[in-house]
C-alpha cells in the first residue's frame, strides 16, 4: 500500500482542515477515501468541494464500502470508541480524535478490542507529541538530566471561550453531549502531555467550578493537586474565562529546573551540583552569597531554547506518522492505547469535586460511570 485512503467522519472544524490537508497533498502517503456527515449542508458543501470524493450519511455503510483503508473520527466525545471499535472490527485502520472516550470504561472496552487486532493500526491524534518542544521537554526528563521529579506546575488558562461559543451546538458543554467541560474539550493534551512527560500522578484532589463564569452545567475551572506517590507533588490550573491568559509549564528536579512559556520558550536551568548534595555540603557563607544574588553562575548553566509553531504542521505530522505506521511499520508517536491516561486523569480530577475528597488512581471506574450517568439524568430533567 502506497497511499492510504482515509476515510473522513465528520466534516466540521476539524474533519474539514484534515480533509483540506489530504485534498492539497500535504499529507505524504495519505489521500481522502470517503467523507461522512450525517447534516444535509455538509453533502452539499461537499459535493461541490470534493465532487470526485464519496460521500456518506452513514459511517457503517462507508466502512463498508471499500472505498477507505482507515478512518479519522471528527465527531462528539462519547462516539469516538464505538467508532474505533467498528472501524476495527472491518479491518479498517483508526484514528481516534483527542480525547478518546468520555469515561475509562468505555476507552477500555476500545483498547481491549484494538488488542485484538494488532495488525491494525491504532492511534488517537495527540498532536502536541509531534510538537519539537514538547518533544525537547520529554527528551531532557527521560535522560535524567534535571534528576528526579519533586514538583510539576501547569498553569493553562489560554482557553478563553465567550458564552457564544457555547451556544453553538445543544450538545456542547453538556454532560449528555460532550462529557464534561475544559476538561475534556480544550486541555486533553495538556493532560496528555503531563502525564506522557511527568509519569501518572497515583493521587488527585480538586477544587472545580460548575458554570462558574459561563451559564453552562459543566466545569469553567479547575484547580487539581497531584501527587505521585514518591513524595513529588504538583498543581493542574486551567479555566475558560480568563481573556490574557497563561500557558506556563515548571518541572522542578534534583538537578535542576525546566520552564515552558507559552508553549513557545523552553528556559532549562542545568544545576552543576545536585540540590541534595549542594544542601549538604555548602558552608553558610556561600549560601548568604546566594541570597545576595552573587555566584549564581558557579550553581546552574543556563540554556533558553525558541520554537515557532506553524499552524496545521502538528496535525500533519501525526497524520503522516499514523500513514507510515501502516505503510512501513514506523513506530507511532501516539498509540490509541495511550488515549485512556490522559482521560483517567480528567475522570479523577472530577470524580475528586463530586465525592469531596481526594480519588486514588486508578479508582472505582464504575462508580465514574454512575456518578456521570446522575450529571446526565439531572441535565434532563
Amino acid at each position: 500500500m502506497k497511499k492510504v485512503r482515509m476515510g473522513i467522519i465528520g466534516i466540521g472544524a476539524q474533519g474539514g482542515a484534515y480533509a483540506g490537508f489530504l485534498a492539497e497533498g500535504k499529507v505524504a502517503h495519505m489521500t481522502i477515501g470517503a467523507i461522512c456527515d450525517i447534516d444535509p449542508a455538509k453533502k452539499a458543501m461537499c459535493a461541490e468541494k470534493y465532487p470526485d470524493i464519496p460521500f456518506y450519511d452513514n459511517y457503517i455503510e462507508m466502512l463498508e464500502s471499500g472505498h477507505v483503508d482507515a478512518v479519522v473520527t471528527c465527531v462528539p466525545h462519547y462516539l469516538h470508541p464505538e467508532m474505533g471499535i467498528e472501524a476495527l472490527k472491518r479491518d479498517i485502520h483508526a484514528l481516534v480524535e483527542k480525547p478518546a472516550g468520555v469515561y475509562t470504561k468505555q476507552v477500555q472496552e476500545l483498547n481491549e478490542f484494538a488488542a485484538t487486532k494488532p495488525d491494525l493500526t491504532f492511534g488517537i491524534v495527540f498532536n502536541q507529541r509531534s510538537n519539537p518542544l514538547y518533544q525537547k521537554v520529554k527528551a531532557i526528563i527521560d535522560s535524567g538530566e534535571i534528576g528526579e521529579i519533586r514538583r510539576t506546575n501547569w498553569l493553562i488558562t489560554t482557553w478563553w471561550r465567550p458564552q457564544g461559543y457555547y451556544e453553538q451546538s445543544e450538545w456542547r458543554a453538556t454532560w449528555g453531549g460532550e462529557g464534561g467541560g475544559v476538561l475534556v474539550n480544550q486541555a486533553p493534551h495538556q493532560l496528555d502531555l503531563l502525564q506522557w512527560i511527568c509519569g501518572m500522578p497515583k493521587k488527585v484532589y480538586s477544587n472545580v467550578k460548575y458554570g462558574y463564569q459561563r451559564d453552562i452545567a459543566v466545569e469553567d475551572d479547575v484547580t487539581a493537586i497531584l501527587d505521585y506517590g514518591n513524595g513529588a507533588t504538583g498543581v493542574f490550573v486551567t479555566c475558560t474565562h480568563d481573556v490574557v491568559g497563561t500557558d506556563r509549564f515548571e518541572i522542578l528536579g534534583d538537578k535542576g529546573k525546566i520552564v515552558v512559556d507559552d508553549s513557545k520558550k523552553v528556559t532549562i536551568k542545568r544545576l552543576l551540583t545536585a540540590e541534595s548534595e549542594m544542601s549538604k555540603t555548602m558552608s553558610w557563607a556561600d549560601v548568604t552569597k546566594i541570597f545576595m544574588g552573587q555566584g549564581l553562575s558557579q550553581i546552574y548553566e543556563e540554556e533558553v531554547l525558541e520554537f515557532e509553531s506553524v499552524w496545521g504542521a502538528q496535525h500533519i505530522a501525526v497524520l503522516e506518522n499514523f500513514a507510515a505506521n501502516i505503510v512501513n511499520n514506523t513506530p507511532l508517536l501516539a498509540p490509541g492505547s495511550d488515549g485512556i491516561h490522559g482521560v483517567r486523569l480528567a475522570n479523577a480530577i472530577h470524580l475528586s469535586s463530586w465525592l469531596g475528597k481526594e480519588v486514588e488512581i486508578p479508582f472505582d471506574e464504575e462508580l465514574y460511570a454512575a456518578e456521570l450517568n446522575k450529571k446526565i439524568a439531572a441535565e434532563r430533567g
